[in-house]
């Protein structure tokens, strides 16, 4: 594909340039030729007056014997004597169409008049005659005029003065045949020099790509090479980007399989350790059997909880979640959401403080909006020790909802804090021996997720050894 790109740059190259170089030799071809066209015709005419003024000057009466004022045979040709133009003819050809005189005599080009000489006028006509026939190079261009007779009475001749068209053509067919052979040769370089540098152009490409076919999922860590600061050095640092980002979802996506297999296994070991110690006798009272089915009851919850949270963050990863809008509370969403918490709350003798939350008109998901206050306020609740408190604050801001959740519990390291939106994470042992089992590390995650679906945002504003901070921003409109 390299190679046929070149040939296509290549071939835009130097056609592009052909046209150029095209229409400018035409230009300075026709721009010769007017040059070269002017330049004849202004000697012809410069040529044309010098005869006409001698003509004049040696014309004489006519005799007794001739007609009256009649310019004679030898005045005219003392008259072509004077001017000496070379490569031109000059010539005066009477009434009838002879020649009287001509100058030089000895030229092989004849002399050859437009037809109908008679009809010239005082003024200098110019006249072009091609060749006469195939064999003979006899085009030729001139110039001619009346001669005024001496008396009105007299004759009229007609001054010619005319020149070969041969050297004209051959200084264009000169011309024509140097422009052709710098064509050829300018085309044969810039063909060369575009190929070149095509080749060059396109060198990094081909390095990308080289590298682009070396890097699987196992070697995501390979990085394209990067030149110079150009479009396709930009273009590498762009892919290398690209790769980053991949090597980090794969990163992330190898990470959730190890966390989600580790969270499945621990329930799945505690339900088949629980059928096999119930199985192990052949008979069993009924308590034994209920409290080993009550065992493998929680476990089977606890793995459907958490095999609903991956499912809706597979859901959220593809953008497919589905979110039902509609006209609601959010104070009465979240008073519904510490209802359901309080349970454990009373459990460990945490106090929920609420206090009066004023009526909040809201459109959104109702219900994905409940179970993320329920993770916040769950997570709240697990990470309070007994006697602690949890407080509930609802802001109405001009243009948003602010829900404010803070605990009194052991606080989230520093140095953890960056992560605990992450995907099973949790921060240490510490943490989680203070959780009931129920927890997989995905509560967070969900509640970050379900307010983006809602264009809001979800941050932890404070957290230290005396608790945590949770607020949760929710646009009004």
């Amino acid at each position: 594909m390299s190679s046929s790109l070149r040939m296509r740059l290549t071939l835009w190259y130097v056609g592009a340039f052909s046209v150029v170089l095209i229409l400018f030799s035409a230009g300075v071809y026709f721009f010769v030729e007017h040059i070269l066209r002017e330049r004849m015709d202004a000697n012809l005419r410069f040529t044309l007056q010098a005869t006409t003024s001698a003509l004049t000057r040696h014309a004489v009466p006519s005799s007794s014997s001739n007609v009256e004022g009649q310019v004679e045979h030898s005045s005219v040709a003392d008259a072509l004597e004077d001017p000496r133009f070379p490569g031109q003819i000059v010539a005066v050809v009477d009434a009838d169409g002879r020649v009287l005189a001509r100058r030089p005599a000895s030229s092989t080009l004849g002399v050859r008049v437009p037809p109908l000489p008679l009809r010239a006028s005082s003024s200098p006509k110019f006249y072009e005659l091609p060749e006469s026939n195939p064999d003979t190079d006899d085009s030729c261009r001139g110039i001619y005029q009346l001669l005024t007779p001496v008396s009105s009475s007299g004759p009229s001749s007609i001054i010619v003065v005319t020149t070969s068209m041969e050297g004209l053509s051959d200084q264009l067919d000169t011309l024509q045949n140097v422009l052709a052979i710098a064509i050829v040769l300018a085309l044969l370089l810039s063909g060369g020099g575009g190929w070149f540098l095509a080749r060059q152009s396109l060198s990094p490409v081909a390095a990308m790509a080289s590298a682009t076919e070396r890097i699987t999922a196992n070697n995501l860590g390979e990085r394209l090479p990067v030149g110079p600061s150009d479009e396709l050095g930009r273009l590498a640092s762009r892919f290398n980007d690209l790769l980053a980002r991949l090597s980090a979802s794969f990163s992330q996506q190898r990470q959730f399989m190890a966390d989600a297999s580790h969270e499945l296994r621990t329930p799945l070991s505690v339900v088949r350790t629980a059928a096999q110690v119930a199985l192990q006798k052949p008979e069993r009272s009924d308590s034994e059997y209920r409290e080993a089915l009550a065992v493998i009851e929680k476990q089977a919850g606890h793995l459907s909880r958490i095999v609903q949270d991956m499912f809706a963050l597979a859901r959220a990863d593809t953008g497919a979640i589905a979110v039902q809008s509609e006209e609601m509370y959010l104070d009465e969403v979240l008073t519904e959401a510490a209802q359901t918490v309080s349970v454990l709350a009373n459990r460990k003798e945490i106090c929920l403080e609420m206090p009066t939350l004023h009526e909040a008109p809201y459109r959104g998901d109702e219900g994905l909006l409940r179970q993320m206050f329920i993770n916040l306020l769950d997570n709240a609740v697990k990470y309070t020790g007994e006697g602690g408190r949890v407080h509930i604050l609802l802001e109405r801001m001009e243009s948003e909802y602010i829900v404010i959740i803070s605990d009194t519990g052991i606080g989230i390291p520093s140095e953890a804090q960056p992560y605990i939106f992450d995907r099973f994470f949790r921060a240490d042992k510490s943490r989680t021996q203070t959780m009931d089992g129920n927890g997989a590390g995905l509560g967070l995650s969900i509640a970050r997720v379900i307010a983006e679906v809602h264009k809001g945002r979800l941050e932890l504003q404070h957290s230290d050894s005396t608790g945590s901070t949770f607020s949760v921003s929710l646009p009004r409109s």
